[in-house]
């Protein structure tokens, strides 16, 4: 154990706080295994990712097989998994979002997303919302505001925030847009938002705002991108978080919950978008993009989303988990709000000094948990556990929350 941590502190560069002092063995369902033999309860599926679980059967199965038959390719060559899983992909979504391109991360399909409005409305300018988290990339860490900004020289040019909605929400927006017009040089390209805003502090804008915001875009010759890397593939309830508002984006990003924890993304788009992104050369080339291996798991994920219908799974649990923290806000003051959707709920802490003690407690007690600090609001733990996990798993994770606030 000594030498472990010994050749961390030697040999590991530290990428964002501090490592999470477990040496994790293996992992099954929601549960995750240290190598000392505590069972550790994952209310985060790994990084939001894991929906159905770790090391699900199917996943583990459709890994073997296909590993050993094909796992990675030319990046100009295709498969019958890729092409599968973009046709299936699409059959899930309005039909104008029919054009699919596969790569990694949810940054890298940001960055081509934000890459092809760019180049489709020959303009360069991108708005996005001030708490925002889209990747660490170039253009995806210059439309991401909740954190990492400070530091790294000049973001690239042509980059407005404008505030994630509140109160009157309306004004609000008029006002934002009213700066932004005010700074813009004429080069609006683009305005890449979450349906749901995870890292902000799980923050929900109300019905009718992305219709405003789509309008918005719309005056001003605007692409609307949705990044639903957590929110996407039935967490939230839905297949997509964006079909409770009643807008179609021009362009949807997903990733993590598409590969369910393997490296998957998805860049989807219309034909129109996609046949004049072609025409100006549209070029987002790379060492994974349409790899075998990855593809193959999103078609296993769509499978068991669809077979074991999961988006209805995720509304029931999400309300059997929702009730559970509103008791506990009940009788804890400490906690000041409760929300989200589905199986991604948010739990606002109001003395955020109580954030970190209070998340070592759920460890100490077998529960991970992740808190994001957001000036202003305290500490707001991001509660996303597995579309499989049952109500007994949650009711124990309730259980260990409940007394960790109570501890602190």
């Amino acid at each position: 154990m000594d030498t472990f941590w010994d050749d961390v502190d030697r040999h590991l560069v530290r990428y964002g706080g501090t490592f999470t002092r477990e040496i994790i063995d293996s992992a099954s369902g929601s549960f995750l295994f240290t190598e000392d033999g505590r069972r550790v309860l994952d209310f985060t599926s790994g990084q939001m990712s894991a929906i159905l679980g770790h090391s699900h059967p199917r996943i583990v199965e459709t890994v073997r097989r296909q590993i050993a038959n094909l796992d990675h390719l030319f990046s100009g060559m295709l498969s019958r998994p890729v092409v599968d899983l973009a046709r299936r992909l699409s059959e899930t979504l309005p039909e104008s979002l029919s054009k699919v391109q596969l790569l990694t991360t949810g940054a890298e399909s940001n960055e081509a997303a934000l890459r092809m409005a760019k180049l489709v409305t020959g303009k360069h300018e991108v708005v996005a919302f001030a708490r925002s988290w889209h990747g660490m990339t170039a253009a995806a860490a210059a439309a991401t505001y909740s954190a990492g900004r400070k530091g790294y020289g000049p973001a690239a040019p042509g980059n407005f925030a404008i505030p994630a909605p509140s109160g009157d929400w309306q004004a609000q927006l008029d006002l934002a847009f009213d700066l932004i017009d005010a700074q813009s040089v004429g080069s609006l390209a683009a305005c890449i938002v979450e349906p749901i805003l995870s890292s902000g502090g799980i923050l929900e804008p109300p019905l009718g705002y992305f219709a405003a915001l789509q309008a918005k875009c719309r005056e001003r010759g605007m692409l609307l991108i949705m990044d639903e890397a957590q929110t996407g593939l039935c967490r939230t309830g839905n297949w997509y978080a964006f079909e409770r508002d009643g807008v179609v984006p021009d362009i949807l990003t997903l990733s993590k919950t598409l590969g369910a924890g393997l490296p998957l993304a998805a860049v989807i788009t219309s034909a129109e978008i996609e046949a004049e992104a072609h025409a100006r050369n549209y070029l987002f080339f790379t060492t994974h993009v349409s790899d075998p291996l990855v593809a193959a798991v999103g078609n296993t994920v769509l499978d068991v989303l669809v077979e074991e219908r999961l988006d209805e799974r995720a509304a029931k649990l999400g309300a059997f988990l929702r009730n559970g923290l509103e008791d506990i806000a009940s009788h804890h003051s400490l906690v000041s709000d409760v929300r989200g959707r589905g199986l991604l709920v948010g739990l606002e802490i109001a003395d955020e000094s109580l954030s970190a003690p209070i998340t070592q407690k759920c460890l100490d007690l077998g529960l991970h948990m992740n808190i994001v600090q957001i000036p202003g609001m305290g500490g707001v733990f991001r509660i996303a556990p597995p579309l499989t996990a049952t109500e007994e798993e949650l009711a124990l994770g309730l259980g260990i929350l409940d007394e960790a606030i109570g501890a602190a």
